[in-house]
């Protein structure tokens, strides 16, 4: 009992309470930038389904929402903004697992917590929920979630030696995924977006697939990166959090 009270007390020092709300405070203003302009583009353009310019209008938003949100909690929390990007942190030695649940909740919440604000000074206006159309299956729909996600994530893992630069890297990986995706799921990536969006839409079908493919996706990165690509050595290997 004591050992497990020992490997959590890090989890409640000044500085993680910081990193906890600063992954709140970006994952909320994402959240707000990247469904908003999803919301905004339906109410103006009845068929934004099938309309590219509100694709690319959500793709761009979402691009420069998330370059912003990270580089406003880079310093604190490292800016993950998404609970595949701390599983895939987490999966590389870089955050404790006690850590990554802390950061995840956090960011669910604040991703709820946005969609509602949404919701409510909208008057009402439907939140729109990631959906996969009726001629994908599940499992193709978490592939290309899976993919998508590996690439934001090996990108997160690049840019973290790319100074100011990296955050600008990471959301023009997002945007162009997005653009490559937004009419089979939605271009999501992120549990903690497509979660928060599903429980103020109402609606959870795929729920699934906005999970298991981008947290696969983000540990396959996480591997990949730190051990083949770009292996670090045992001696110079250090915790992030």
């Amino acid at each position: 009992m004591s050992s497990l009270k020992s490997r959590l007390q890090h989890c409640f020092t000044p500085l993680s309470l910081r990193c906890y709300l600063a992954e709140f405070i970006s994952t909320f203003l994402f959240v707000f930038a990247s469904v908003g302009a999803a919301t905004a583009s339906w109410k103006m353009t009845p068929a934004a389904a099938t309309d590219p310019a509100s694709l690319t209008a959500t793709a761009v938003a979402s691009a420069f929402a998330l370059s912003a949100a990270i580089y406003m909690a880079a310093d604190i929390s490292g800016g993950h903004v998404n609970p595949a990007v701390t599983f895939g942190m987490a999966v590389g030695g870089h955050i404790t697992i006690p850590m990554a649940v802390f950061y995840s909740i956090a960011q669910l919440l604040g991703s709820v917590m946005s969609c509602l604000l949404l919701k409510t000074m909208t008057v009402g206006q439907q939140i729109r929920v990631h959906r996969i159309p009726d001629e994908m299956t599940g499992f193709g729909a978490s592939v290309l979630e899976g993919v998508m996600t590996f690439g934001l994530v090996y990108t997160v893992y690049a840019s973290r030696r790319g100074g100011v630069v990296g955050p600008l890297a990471v959301g023009f990986m997002l945007g162009a995924n997005v653009l490559a995706s937004g009419p089979f799921t939605g271009g999501s990536m992120n549990p903690a977006r497509a979660f928060g969006a599903a429980v103020v839409g109402g609606s959870f079908r795929n729920q699934a697939v906005y999970w298991v493919g981008p947290l696969m996706g983000a540990a396959l990165a996480g591997v990949l990166y730190d051990n083949v690509v770009f292996p670090v050595p045992v001696s110079e290997a250090v915790v992030d959090i």
